[in-house]
């Protein structure tokens, strides 16, 4: 794992969209179905909008039907963190960037990968780099 990045907060906004901000450090949620990665089929890697990890490889992304870009696994075990989150009244499992801290989504243990996983990710806490062809 490379160095963490530590921003101050108008570091961020000035480098962040305002969705951006308000989803990867205020842990805000794009409207269902609104991502522009929600039906994104390009071969390629997700990285981390606020620093550029590589986080989510397109091999592992399908269509959940939830609004949002599911993924079977994360690119590599260092790439994110896990964190207990009791927020809205409902218990689940928050995803965040392992570099940033900046918030992805959240995880679920109804997917169809080997560890039947879903990691329901925010688009907008996102960047994909297309593979070249």
């Amino acid at each position: 794992m490379t160095d963490k990045v530590n921003l101050t907060d108008d570091e961020w906004r000035a480098k962040l969209s305002p969705e951006q901000y308000a989803i990867l450090r205020q842990k805000g949620t794009e409207r269902a179905f609104t991502g522009k990665y929600e039906k994104n089929k390009q071969a390629g890697m997700y990285k981390c909008a606020g620093c550029g990890l590589p986080l989510f490889v397109s091999e592992t992304k399908y269509d959940s039907g939830s609004g949002w870009p599911s993924f079977t696994a994360p690119a590599g075990d260092d790439a994110v963190d896990e964190h207990r989150d009791i927020t809205h009244g409902m218990i689940r499992t928050e995803v965040t960037c392992a570099r940033c801290d900046g918030h992805l989504g959240h995880v679920f243990p109804d997917g169809p990968g080997p560890e039947g996983l879903r990691y329901c990710i925010n688009s907008a806490s996102l960047e994909f780099d297309p593979e070249d062809k």
